[in-house]
């Protein structure tokens, strides 16, 4: 397995991933385009110590362009894709349901597609503990049903995962989807809670709190997750296999500003909000399955990722 495609590979988790596969002497090719949704700036400089590398090679592309991806599979011959490439976050997906459609669940076709042609055996996607919804079970596992996403963000999930099926029971392709929790750690996206809320108070600006603040969440490190993305993309026995990967404990949101405060050396501003559309009361990973097939195993606490985060986050 030497010749890997990686799509969103300059965002926040594609480019930790990038830099694994990299340190592997991988062959990778990566498909971004580099969506304005944030600083493209920031997704380029993700990437900046593998440019010019003879077995790195970035491709500014839409995977929506069905034709474009089916003549890059045809050149590259890839051995195994990880599609993270997605329109991301729950709030935006309200305003603008039709885009998170066509790059969440078209895009995935036009990539399972493009892979069917030119025989990858390897599939791997990145999918979203958002597809749990309005579960009442915790830990959510694998097996709990998904029938009350409360988002479109989360149903183009739901779908990118059914296609992923699909195409592993009609070609037997090798298809894995990864349920990710609340990922965090160095080039966390700058909209995303611990990110935007490090930097209000860095600044002494009020933090936006939605609800009671009681509200928890599996917030896992993105070092974690990348281990179980790497065992993902070696995993040799089912055909399709949904696994979550999270840190299986929960962090209510007032406990996570304390620790940021702990980190940062300073106290937040905080502005009460009314409760947000689309957002869950509850997130938390049961990961027995992922630790049984992948040898998954988390290493970083709360707490020690936080500190993480904000030594990166003071340097940028």
């Amino acid at each position: 397995m030497r010749n890997i495609l990686v799509t969103g590979g300059a965002g926040f988790i594609g480019s930790h991933l990038v830099d694994r596969l990299m340190s592997e002497a991988r062959r990778v090719t990566v498909v971004d385009n580099f969506d304005e949704f944030y600083d493209p700036a920031l997704k380029r400089a993700n990437l900046n110590a593998h440019l010019g590398r003879d077995n790195f090679e970035l491709i500014v592309a839409d995977i929506t362009d069905a034709a474009m991806m089916r003549e890059l599979f045809a050149r590259r011959r890839f051995d195994a894709v990880v599609h993270l490439a997605a329109r991301a976050g729950v709030r935006p997906s309200l305003e603008d349901p039709l885009a998170y459609e066509a790059t969440n669940v078209r895009g995935t076709y036009a990539l399972l597609e493009a892979a069917r042609l030119t025989g990858v055996q390897r599939f791997v996607f990145g999918s979203s503990s958002s597809v749990y919804g309005l579960n009442a079970r915790v830990p959510f596992s694998e097996d709990d049903p998904t029938s009350q996403p409360i988002s479109p963000y989360a149903a183009t999930k739901i779908a990118g995962e059914a296609a992923c099926q699909v195409y592993s029971h009609l070609y037997g392709m090798r298809a894995i989807c990864l349920r990710f929790f609340t990922v965090y750690g160095a080039r966390q996206r700058p909209d995303l809670a611990i990110h935007k809320f490090a930097r209000l108070i860095e600044a002494g600006r009020p933090v936006p709190l939605f609800g009671d603040g009681q509200t928890k969440r599996d917030y896992t490190y993105v070092d974690d997750i990348i281990a179980g993305v790497w065992a993902a993309l070696n995993y040799e026995a089912s055909a399709f296999e949904i696994i979550n990967l999270g840190d299986a404990a929960t962090v209510e949101l007032r406990r996570l500003v304390e620790l940021l405060e702990q980190a940062l050396g300073k106290r937040a501003v905080i502005d009460w909000q009314p409760p947000q559309p689309g957002d869950v009361p509850i997130t938390c990973a049961n990961i027995d399955k992922a630790r049984h097939l992948l040898g998954y195993n988390p290493q970083t606490p709360i707490a020690v990722g936080i500190e993480k985060f904000v030594a990166w986050f003071r340097q940028h």
